[in-house]
């Protein structure tokens, strides 16, 4: 007789449930007031009375994952920073348009449940959605043998922000004479690793090899987590100081530098960005000199040191720039919108379905 159970299967509900124990302590540290229910509820609750001080709220919402990133994660054992990614790539889209983010659920599948492993990555999205303001209120841990290897896995996640609908920032906000801020990335963040990969399996170098330009083993310099921009954001835009000076922002990710900074200005309108404005940092360096590229080349790919802009007024950026520096976010400007007529040729003009302001690199990286 065959033992046709859940566990012969190969989905172990017991190992699930250490999980979920292991990481209960940096769950409910997002919680504030405003989550109700506890831990472990089949839908996590969140308490909107708030809303009601609002004129006209507006929910914003984003989900994503961190791509290819994973396979890295899983190559060196090193499971505590993927989490801090996937925040970045949800909660730093919801800032985009103005929001203060709310709540987050994450999703993780894997071929098999290792609670040490889980717990890991779940402890790094909480203290990530912690250092955010974002509460972590659900989540899902689903075994899928037979689908995914056993030390396989991937991260999703989705999140719920709100924002005054007379605060919403975006393309419209723009005018002719402002000032495009730059805020550094911490490295390559969670896009373009599908290319990295290429660029090492090409090389034939392991993650565990080292390199002495990146200071140490491959695999933990690419592995560094992406910047949280929300957070010393939400500070600019709560300044009564710099109130209504804040006009766009823009989250570079998949797609690259250019196109993703035309997605939030106006048709019509063009900006250069001067790349001698900033040094990319050795891991971009490194990565096109084994694949024998320039770093032009990878501009559509790679964020190459720049993870967020601002496009504010000009009499205003010196403030925008002090204030986001004093929150541990270098910054700088590093160009200036246009609306005069000027041959586009050759710009970069929307991406992912938006048609908005064209935008070229010009000039060489500093050194």
């Amino acid at each position: 007789m065959s033992n046709a159970t859940y566990a012969a299967a190969g989905v172990d509900t017991n190992a699930g449930d250490l999980a979920v124990s292991l990481m209960k302590t940096a769950v409910s540290a997002t919680h504030g007031p405003e989550v109700l229910g506890g831990f472990g509820g089949f839908a996590g609750l969140y308490d909107v009375s708030f809303l009601t001080t609002f004129t006209r709220p507006l929910l914003a919402t984003s989900t994503d994952g961190v791509g290819t990133k994973v396979a890295i994660a899983q190559a060196l054992d090193k499971h505590d920073t993927i989490g801090q990614d996937l925040v970045g790539m949800v909660v730093d889209d919801i800032i985009v348009v103005g929001a203060r983010p709310l709540f987050m659920t994450d999703y993780i599948a894997c071929g098999k449940v290792v609670p040490e492993r889980i717990a890991s990555i779940v402890e790094g999205i909480a203290k990530a959605c912690a250092a955010t303001g974002t509460a972590l209120v659900g989540g899902e841990t689903a075994e899928h043998p037979g689908l995914l290897g056993p030390d396989d896995y991937d991260v999703a996640g989705a999140a719920t922000g709100v924002v005054e609908a007379d605060q919403v920032l975006g393309a419209e906000r723009v005018r002719s004479g402002d000032v495009v801020i730059a805020m550094a990335s911490s490295g390559l963040h969670s896009n373009g690793f599908s290319l990295v990969r290429h660029i090492l399996a090409k090389r034939s170098i392991g993650y565990t090899d080292t390199s002495d330009e990146l200071g140490g083993v491959i695999g933990e310099a690419l592995l560094e987590p992406t910047k949280l921009y929300t957070g010393p954001l939400l500070s600019v835009l709560a300044d009564p100081e710099l109130a209504g000076v804040v006009h766009s922002l823009s989250h570079v990710t998949g797609g690259g530098i250019a196109a993703n900074l035309a997605r939030v200005l106006p048709l019509g309108s063009w900006v250069e960005v001067d790349r001698s404005t900033w040094s990319p940092a050795p891991v971009f360096r490194v990565l096109s000199d084994m694949a024998g590229t320039t770093l032009e080349s990878a501009e559509g790919t790679w964020n190459l040191g720049v993870g967020m802009f601002a496009v504010v007024e000009a009499n205003s950026a010196s403030s925008v720039i002090a204030r986001l520096e004093a929150e541990g976010v270098p910054s700088w400007v590093a160009g200036r919108v246009s609306m005069a007529g000027h041959d586009v040729t050759g710009f970069e003009q929307g991406a992912k379905g938006v048609n908005g302001g064209a935008v070229r690199l010009v000039g060489a990286y500093a050194s």
